[in-house]
């Protein structure tokens, strides 16, 4: 099995060719069990099921991930807190983060408030010993830029831990100089948007957390490569990659995104 490239195969097969502590950073955005409809995907297990589903893929990620390795998850509401104990009491991962990430275009819904956030698990191995370049992903303080206080550290600071994404009017890549994320949700009418896949993840999600916990040349696994935003931001970002996907369709166009970036 080779690097820099998607595999049509379900990630638990995938993963078990993997070496053990073979990779650096995992990032999987799986199914959130809510009916969606996927190209072959059946979104709909029973709740016992997909729990089942979900400690076995992961803990495979535990296996395949280096000692000083990484795993982000996102989740929705439904199964947040059933797969944070599991991971953190069954797996042994340890969390540094419960990052939220929110955006004003929410989803909408019929009975229930509009779904606008996404819970993401910064789960590491180790305690003492994982990579966590804060430097890479600094902002500007509101010493520095409110109240120009001398006394604000002029490498600014580290972002919170809700990351706000608003709405873009404009199509415009996110930069060092604000201190929240100008970039929605991948919405119909953005550039950035395939639009072969429903659930596509913002290439700025994946730039800070790819920057944040792995470094150049290592080795970066999407479990559930959709629509391969994860294996786009690690190609740039200089990063190997490696994705599973069950979809033919959007294993191919995963491979037609990439081969698009010149690096």
């Amino acid at each position: 099995m080779h690097w820099n490239d998607v595999y049509l195969q379900d990630c638990l097969d995938g993963m078990k060719q993997l070496e053990s502590g073979s990779v650096d950073l995992v990032f999987a955005d799986p199914p959130f069990n809510i009916g969606y409809s996927y190209d072959v995907y059946q979104d709909n297990r029973s709740e016992g099921e997909y729990v089942r589903w979900s400690k076995d893929w992961m803990n495979e990620v535990h296996r395949v991930l280096k000692p000083d390795g990484t795993f982000w998850l996102a989740i929705g509401d439904e199964k947040a807190a059933e797969l944070k104990v599991c991971c953190t009491g069954e797996l042994g991962f340890i969390c540094r983060s419960w990052v939220i990430w929110y955006y004003t275009f929410g989803m909408y819904c019929k009975q229930k408030f509009t779904r606008s956030h996404v819970h993401l698990f910064h789960f590491v191995k180790d305690a003492k010993s994982f990579t966590f370049n804060g430097e890479s992903i600094r902002i500007p303080s509101a010493r520095q830029l409110k109240y120009n206080d001398k006394r604000a550290n002029p490498k600014g600071r580290l972002p919170d831990d809700t990351w706000v994404l608003m709405p873009k009017e404009i199509e415009a890549e996110f930069t060092a100089d604000k201190d929240t994320w100008l970039v929605s949700r991948v919405c119909g009418t953005y550039k950035e948007r395939e639009g072969w896949h429903g659930c596509q993840m913002p290439e700025a999600v994946l730039e800070r957390i790819i920057l944040v916990s792995s470094n150049a040349g290592e080795k970066v696994l999407d479990p559930f490569a959709g629509s391969g935003t994860t294996l786009a931001a690690a190609k740039k970002l200089g990063r190997q990659y490696i994705g599973f996907e069950i979809s033919e369709e959007y294993r191919q166009q995963c491979r037609k995104r990439l081969s698009a970036i010149l690096r």
